[in-house]
């Protein structure tokens, strides 16, 4: 819904929240089911309503418990009937710097009082903490604190360690170190989203003394947007490509008609350094994941030409596909999408002519498309929209662009092969298929939440859950990493059994879209059923559960010679094999015998 899309009207969808809900809940979007519990130190009734709005228009169906006005620590910390029944998927804490209790009260107070102060105050939120995670086993999202609205110490409130604003911001550090230490554990930054907003009209007081809003009403949708990133993040919503326009987008001027000297890009002219901190700004988007493609109409030649301009700070081989041509951009994006083995709805389409916007916004439902009117506001939009919120980085990502980089390499080698067969084979395939490691387990996480076309189930996990699934005796695990002669894929497969009698009942099987039609499923399955023998397991039962993006599995256990047992309502399916009748059915892929045992 564009009403919902960065940069949005506040005060329109205040005003028309029911309506906008009714009509989201009446679109047919499938949407994932979590519940979520709030915590407030003040009013949440409307961040609540907001929040479910942008989830709705992310994929997300929320169901909600709200704590009473300012009960957060109570509804943590002791028994709590209600709470406990609701079983959330996420806790959110909403509190703000009007919750902070232990501010010094004497400027001329000793430091070791103020110190104590500090260590009582984050000793209240972390016993808090601990006792949600133990208890509950699910993400939690703490607000950190905005600054306050006035400095008794005038500019030394900053640096004297009585200051109120030294005191939350020694606090805030505090919070960020938790955070970088304990797993399914993120912060909502409400100081950097109340500086652009403007403190004083965040924290306008009347707001408080008339509702016990610790904010201004009119910047809740700022707010339920940017805590929508973080769950979004959470639960594999996020987008994965850039698809990029150049003229007028990434640099200034027109390649074809200006040359390579006449663009405007660099230091040289004040527009030229806005495209050059563009271009900067997408250059490290590359280096957590993001994947960048060119879609742009222009003469292919010209195209390489602008992007290899000596001020330039992205090249060609930034790029995994650049699509310069004169097709339409709806087509050339649908193309781009198929090339990498991803849904159109991953990508976000950047592009400086409100003409084009409009046609692939019409044209391709799902890819975001943000609107900007020039070079300066595109980059605004493009980090206030959050489409990349990183809650999570692993080494995978890191590489990202050249795993996709190197799958283009194997397409164009595909096409000098007449038997598929003898492609495979010249790839030199290795393969590494092991039980769960902790130093893996963050990716692993991270596929489980992003992988949504080869996955037979869809089951998301948070990191606390899948710590709880390597811990257990129950489950057989297995992750698989797939190299060949241009490179290392990573990380690309998981499975999940759990063990119950005789029989292995499949909870997860996924694998990324990078490595489709390479077998890795056929190695994944033979190292399987190799475990099952040797631990007594004498079938293995499979599931299918039906989502509007992984039709290309439903037949996968037939592929695999499983019997289908039993057709449920909306095609899911259930499928039996039995272990003794299998024969292995991967002979392209070499598993790396030094660290996963013989098939």
């Amino acid at each position: 819904m564009k009403e919902l899309q960065v940069p949005f009207d506040s005060a329109w969808i205040l005003k028309n929240r029911r309506k906008i809900k009714k009509a989201l809940l009446a679109d047919g979007t499938p949407r994932m089911e979590k519940k979520i519990a709030v915590l407030g130190g003040s009013t949440t009734n409307d961040i609540v309503s907001m929040l479910e709005l942008f989830l709705l228009e992310n994929g997300i169906q929320p169901s909600f418990y709200q704590s009473e006005y300012a009960r957060y620590w109570q509804d943590a910390m002791f028994e709590n009937p209600e709470l406990e029944a609701f079983q959330p998927d996420l806790i959110f804490i909403h509190t703000t710097s009007r919750n902070i209790t232990e501010f010094p009260e004497d400027v001329y107070c000793p430091a070791e009082t103020v110190e104590a102060a500090l260590e009582r105050q984050y000793t209240h939120f972390t016993q808090m903490w601990d006792r949600l995670a133990e208890g509950y086993h699910c993400p939690i999202i703490q607000n950190n604190f905005e600054l306050p609205a006035y400095r008794l110490l005038g500019n030394r409130d900053a640096s004297d360690i009585h200051g109120r604003i030294n005191f939350i911001t020694r606090l805030n550090c505090k919070f960020y170190d938790y955070a970088n230490t304990h797993t399914s554990f993120y912060i909502h930054d409400i100081q950097y989203l109340s500086a652009c907003y403007g403190l004083d009209a965040w924290a306008e007081p009347s707001y408080w003394y008339l509702y016990k809003y610790a904010l201004s009403v009119p910047a809740i949708p700022d707010f339920a947007y940017n805590l929508t990133r973080i769950i979004r993040s959470i639960y594999g919503k996020n987008k994965k490509v850039l698809a990029l326009d150049l003229d007028n987008t990434l640099w200034g001027g027109v390649i074809g008609d200006d040359g390579q000297e006449g663009i405007e890009i660099g230091h040289e002219t004040s527009m030229g350094q806005a495209y050059e901190e563009l271009q900067g700004y997408l250059k490290q988007q590359k280096k957590i994941g993001v994947l960048l493609t060119v879609c742009s109409k222009n003469e292919p030649e010209n195209a390489l030409l602008g992007l290899n301009h000596p001020s330039g700070v992205l090249k060609p081989d930034d790029f995994v596909t650049i699509k310069a041509n004169w097709e339409p951009k709806d087509r050339n994006l649908v193309e781009t999408a198929a090339e990498l083995n991803l849904l159109p709805e991953s990508i976000v389409f950047v592009d400086d002519n409100p003409a084009e916007r409009a046609i692939v916004s019409g044209q391709i439902p799902g890819v975001a498309v943000p609107e900007f009117d020039c070079v300066e506001d595109c980059l605004r939009q493009l980090d206030r929209a959050g489409y990349f919120e990183v809650t999570s980085l692993s080494s995978d990502d890191a590489k990202r662009n050249a795993m996709y980089q190197a799958n283009a390499q194997r397409a164009q080698m595909q096409k000098t092969f007449a038997d598929y067969t003898d492609y495979l084979n010249s790839l030199e395939m290795q393969g590494t298929i092991r039980d769960f490691e902790p130093i893996y387990l963050q990716r692993i996480v991270q596929l489980t939440n992003k992988s949504n076309q080869f996955n037979l189930t869809t089951k998301r996990y948070t990191q606390s859950e899948m710590e709880t699934v390597a811990a257990s005796d129950r489950y057989i695990r297995l992750y698989g990493r797939l190299e060949d002669k241009f490179g290392d894929n990573g990380i690309v497969s998981v499975v999940i059994g759990e063990k119950v009698d005789d029989a292995l009942h499949m909870d997860l099987w996924l694998m990324s879209c990078r490595v489709l039609k390479r077998d890795m499923e056929f190695a994944m399955l033979d190292e399987l059923v190799r475990q099952c023998r040797e631990q007594g397991i004498q079938k293995i039962v499979g599931y299918y559960y039906k989502t509007a993006k992984n039709a290309m599995v439903k037949d996968l256990y037939g592929t695999f010679g499983f019997t289908k047992t039993k057709d449920m309502e909306n095609d899911d399916s259930v499928w039996e094999l039995n272990v003794a009748d299998y024969t292995n059915k991967n002979h392209v892929i070499t598993v790396n015998q030094k660290e996963c045992a013989e098939q």
